[in-house]
């Protein structure tokens, strides 16, 4: 079976209840495979990047499996304001920055003929125009598992940032962390560049973006931006060093 989801934001969760925690989220229009389905909960794999967990069955709405596949195959559209709307003769929908908007290109693959109002961005950014996508999550709050400018953790910051980019990278910050050409400098790095940071215990815990003049633009209660040395980051407001360096990766 084969859903998409036609709500705003939808909590995907590690278990199949409502005080299970929120591993990440489902934005609107994201396609996904139902691998296993329950009374009130599925359990689902996204298309984009392969995450997978359970969602409620009232919050999706089931494809068919061709209907899945042509839309997996479309350029990827992607609402570019910071929350635009969607509507059709029977309800209006807000949609946040990141909402997937491929499936109105076909009025055979969207379901309820919604209409989007807002700008759509497409294809492939420079690394400027990444940083500029980056700044648009500038001082959204802090929330494990989110990826939208209402709440989001470091790697949904850089997944999103990416995505928005035209650049597809996983979910979480340790399997980021395995993609790309690593660099042995802070030196060697451009704009766009990942650093990826760990715990006492050597396992990647944090990412964020690198940007010019030795900062970093990432989420830590907050995304802000913040300074980058040989050791970590440098909290601007306290001087303390907060994460400590792991490794920096060249993406693009």
């Amino acid at each position: 079976m084969y859903a998409i989801c036609n709500l705003s934001i939808v909590a995907l969760r590690a278990e199949a209840s409502d005080k299970s925690e929120m591993i990440s989220q489902v934005l609107f229009g994201e396609v996904f495979e139902i691998i296993e389905k329950r009374e009130k909960w599925s359990y689902i794999r996204l298309q984009t990047d392969q995450y997978h967990g359970w969602i409620d069955n009232k919050q999706y709405l089931e494809i068919s499996e061709h209907n899945f596949y042509s839309i997996s195959h479309l350029p990827k559209i992607f609402n570019s304001g910071f929350i635009e709307y969607v509507s059709n003769n029977k309800r209006a929908l807000s949609v946040p920055l990141g909402a997937e908007l491929s499936f109105m290109q076909n009025k055979d693959l969207n379901p309820e003929q919604f209409i989007f109002e807002g700008e759509p961005t497409t294809g492939i950014k420079t690394r400027e125009q990444l940083l500029q996508t980056a700044f648009m999550y500038l001082e959204a709050p802090y929330l494990w598992g989110g990826k939208t400018p209402f709440g989001i953790d470091c790697s949904g910051f850089t997944q999103m940032v990416y995505r928005l980019s035209g650049y597809f990278i996983p979910r979480d910050a340790c399997d980021q962390a395995k993609i790309g050409e690593p660099l042995s400098f802070i030196e060697e790095s451009e704009v766009g560049d990942l650093a990826f940071f760990d715990n006492e215990e050597g396992r990647i815990v944090h990412v964020g973006m690198i940007m010019q003049d030795n900062h970093i633009i990432h989420a830590h209660g907050k995304v802000r931006i913040d300074r980058l040395d040989h050791l970590g980051i440098l909290n601007v407001d306290s001087g303390r060093h907060t994460h400590k360096l792991r490794v920096i990766k060249k993406i693009i």
